[in-house]
């Protein structure tokens, strides 16, 4: 009756985070990303380099974007027509730009990004589970099955291919898991992982990290009660996000809470942009911004940037 009760529990939890991986869509970033139609013509008429990015530049004043392209331009995308967000990416398969885009999933053939991110790590989990609960049910009656203890059968097969399926997904889930938790606690995305995020000033591979706590309370939320199932309690908005920045960005002077990011005073700089509400609070806690500040002062004096010029990333 145990071993029943753990199984439907395993598999109902399974399916459910399996079921809203599959089908929660995407989300794309907010219209106030989007040109207006006199910015889109502006954009046309303009020749492509520094007039462009000019437009871009008007374009995204007042928006939360910190991020740059490689050679130092805002991120644009010329096929949804839109101020790329930070840690937003066009997906070539789905043909439009997902919020902190992970990777696409062949396996629940979906985006995997801030709309589910938290549901992809919870079914790996629960598959994982899953898996090692049948293997481990199974490894008895698997060792019956080579010293001849089990009736002359067909079914034997049955448990002989039951427990080598269940141990080699293990293998791979456990891994593939490790992994995603590995991300978790950096608060990093696949994507990044590859191609570290281009602020202003300089590539910073952690520029996003605000310690192990609070990274995975921005993919978890802050009501544990809701961590272990498959329900949507991710901060934010998915368009803007907290990150350790120590270079200010000129361009955007204001801060959260209306401290003046420039004074002497101050321990910490804070990100230049206001947030969102529902982000604001993860930069509360002081201490937590220690724990990056002494790696982000190495990189305190900015590179100088490249000549701004267009740069469309996929």
């Amino acid at each position: 009756v145990v071993c029943l009760v753990a199984y439907h529990i395993f598999f109902m939890l399974f399916v459910w985070s399996y079921w809203k991986t599959i089908f929660t869509l995407p989300m794309n970033p907010s219209k106030e990303f989007h040109l207006s139609y006199s910015d889109k013509e502006s954009l046309e008429r303009e020749p492509r380099g520094e007039s462009q990015q000019e437009v871009l530049r008007r374009a995204a004043k007042d928006l939360p974007i910190y991020t740059r392209t490689m050679s130092g331009a805002i991120r644009y995308c010329d096929r949804c027509h839109l101020v790329k967000p930070d840690r937003c990416h066009h997906c070539s398969v789905c043909d439009k730009c997902i919020l902190k885009m992970d990777h696409h999933c062949p396996w629940v053939n979906n985006c995997v990004g801030f709309s589910n991110y938290k549901f992809f790590l919870l079914f790996l989990a629960y598959s994982l589970l899953y898996c090692l609960f049948i293997a481990a049910t199974d490894l008895q009656y698997f060792i019956k099955f080579w010293t001849n203890g089990l009736p002359d059968t067909q079914a034997k097969f049955h448990i002989m291919f039951l427990f080598f399926a269940a141990a080699m997904f293990s293998v791979s889930l456990s891994s593939l898991f490790g992994y995603h938790c590995w991300l978790v606690s950096k608060n990093k995305s696949t994507l990044e992982v590859f191609r570290a995020p281009i602020f202003r000033h300089r590539t910073d591979k952690n520029g996003f990290s605000l310690g192990f706590s609070k990274n995975l309370r921005q993919v978890f939320g802050d009501e544990k009660k809701y961590w272990l199932l498959p329900v949507f309690s991710s901060l934010g908005d998915g368009c803007s996000f907290p990150t350790c920045l120590v270079n200010q960005d000129p361009e955007q002077a204001s801060t959260p809470g209306g401290h003046n990011s420039t004074s002497k005073n101050e321990n910490h700089l804070f990100p230049a942009k206001p947030l969102r509400d529902s982000q604001s609070h993860l930069l509360t806690d002081t201490p937590s911004w220690s724990e990056t500040s002494a790696k982000a002062e190495k990189g305190k004096v900015g590179m100088s940037n490249p000549a701004l010029t267009m740069e469309n990333e996929t």
